[in-house]
């Protein structure tokens, strides 16, 4: 029966995450605009995941806990190079996405850099979070935010929780697993609570 659970937790958060940002993607590209969209919570957001992905290959934790982040970080570049390109230049991206790349050698370089990162991502975790929540606080819109987005996102940190508890209970892992799921119900909640109803054509 656990192994049973574990398999489906595991699977189900790699498909949910195959597609995780494609509708906000979508509702941006439609939109064709960034409103409603936070990009200091998208660049927040980044470097969280790409410190817990580091942190999981530095501790040879089991691949399957973790596969999903290499796709959910191709897919916020590619929102990340959405956003640059609604707002006019596409080239104000490089430098981040140079940083990040940079980031990711730093990291591994002694095992003190690696422990304090991943405790300072759920900080930054958290706090792309609350970007996108005063985004939406102050636009009073939620624009071309997806809602189906930050609720796929509440579920993968669900079940997160029970892979984490199954397999290494990470205590460091757990919280921040704990605290996303929080968040990113909240995150849903605003966006369906400013979300504008469509005009009907005559």
């Amino acid at each position: 029966m656990e192994a049973a659970l574990l398999w489906f937790c595991n699977w189900s958060t790699l498909g949910v995450c195959a597609a995780l940002k494609l509708p906000q993607i979508h509702a941006q590209l439609a939109a064709r605009s960034a409103r409603g969209l936070s990009l200091p919570s998208l660049l927040l957001e980044l470097a969280g995941f790409l410190v817990f992905l580091r942190y999981q290959c530095y501790y040879g934790n089991p691949l399957l806990t973790y596969l999903e982040y290499p796709i959910l970080i191709a897919q916020d570049v590619v929102l990340l190079l959405c956003v640059f390109h609604f707002n006019g230049n596409v080239k104000q991206a490089a430098p981040y996405l140079a940083g990040f790349v940079l980031s990711w050698f730093l990291l591994g370089l002694h095992k003190w850099i690696m422990d304090l990162a991943m405790n300072l991502s759920t900080f930054i975790g958290a706090a792309s979070k609350l970007a996108q929540l005063q985004c939406l606080w102050k636009a009073r819109d939620s624009g071309a935010v997806s809602a189906l987005t930050w609720g796929l996102s509440a579920y993968t940190c669900a079940t997160r929780i029970v892979t984490t508890l199954m397999t290494t209970s990470d205590f460091t892992i757990l919280t921040r697993f704990v605290i996303m799921l929080a968040l990113n119900v909240w995150v849903t909640a605003t966006v369906l609570h400013y979300r504008k109803p469509a005009v009907k054509a005559e």
